[in-house]
């Protein structure tokens, strides 16, 4: 029952802030979503509805590295930055997807912020 609760909480969260944000091609949406053991992040385009760069801490290169899933989170946000500077993008909209802005979200964004990318 509390999983429950939990879940239609976040889900309440990240609909309020999906309705403030929105990606588009020149500056797409750096979506989040963590799961208990690996963390997720995508590059969006919201008006054609198309992923434009992904990075996950289950790619060959981060999932080699020991570490803890903080650690392994800054991996993922210098991977997405990474990907995003190749592309040509600089400026990003953060979505932290409904989780709290701590941990291996505030890792991911600042290893991003770190490795070039705005928001």
């Amino acid at each position: 029952m509390k999983s429950k609760v939990k879940t239609e909480r976040r889900q309440n969260i990240r609909f309020g802030i999906r309705k403030k944000v929105s990606g588009v091609a020149a500056r797409p949406r750096l979506s989040i979503f963590r799961s208990n053991s690996d963390i997720y992040a995508q590059l969006i385009d919201d008006v054609k509805g198309e992923t434009i760069a992904a990075a996950s801490s289950r790619d060959k290169a981060i999932v080699a590295q020991t570490g803890t899933k903080v650690e392994k989170s800054k991996l993922v946000g210098g991977a997405i930055a990474l990907k995003a500077i190749e592309l040509g993008l600089k400026d990003v909209v953060f979505d932290r997807g409904g989780y709290l802005y701590h941990g291996r979200v505030k890792a991911l964004a600042e290893a991003a912020r770190e490795a070039g990318l705005n928001f």
